[in-house]
């Protein structure tokens, strides 16, 4: 069995059954887009195949709130498989920078491969699966789905955007919104376009049902 379907093995059961929007076909979905990407882009297969599988985790917002811990996790696991530690630290390293910071800070990716990873996973949270994972994250954190009175924040750290407490609405305009002139690569770049369309149409669509008017109706 190869490494990449060793750590499917490994990792598959903690995945399967979660309702918050980051289960295995999150993780499948970011594999495959990783792969179709890197056909395009270039890049480590393996390393990418890796990431991709391993890049939630140990993510903050299920363990704890412990922000840096994905890396160490992903990292062992890999050694504890024989894999080299030189590849596993590369692995370790998309793992502990592939997450939004917050729409004022700045998410440091060098990698191609890391690149490739954060674009797939930005993907993930854009368009119409974007939409229902949103919501699904908001439902199983109890957040409102909207509140007019609680205006979206443009959080200026991790640490900030992490721990902040809000509505589901909101969070389009503090994350969503902004990924799709955020993602790395060229064929990314262009699978984003109506990925943000879809998000701003549902958005206007939203707004409008919320704050009817018989006219718009017509």
């Amino acid at each position: 069995m190869n490494i990449v379907d060793q750590v499917i093995s490994a990792i598959k059961s903690q995945f399967e059954g979660d309702a918050s929007g980051h289960d295995w076909y999150h993780i499948e979905r970011v594999l495959n887009v990783s792969r179709y990407l890197q056909s395009k882009e270039g890049g480590d297969l393996e390393i990418i195949e890796l990431a991709a599988l391993l890049h939630d985790i140990s993510d903050h917002k299920f363990n704890g709130g412990i922000l840096d811990e994905g890396g160490r996790v992903a990292f062992d696991l890999l050694v504890s498989f024989g894999y080299p530690e030189n590849r596993a630290e590369l692995v370790r390293y998309i793992v502990d920078n592939v997450s939004f910071k917050g729409a004022e800070t700045d998410a440091e990716m060098k990698s191609l491969e890391g690149k490739i990873v954060q674009d797939a996973d930005r993907l993930d949270a854009i368009g119409a699966i974007g939409v229902g994972r949103t919501f699904a994250y908001g439902g199983h954190k109890g957040q409102p789905m909207y509140d007019p009175k609680l205006k979206p924040k443009l959080h200026d750290s991790f640490e900030e955007y992490a721990t902040s407490q809000g509505t589901t609405v909101n969070h389009f305009y503090e994350k969503l919104l902004l990924l799709a002139t955020r993602l790395n690569t060229p064929t990314a770049c262009e699978m984003g376009k109506r990925r943000h369309q879809l998000m701003v149409d549902f958005l206007d669509s939203f707004l409008s049902e919320w704050h009817f008017n018989p006219e718009n109706e017509l």
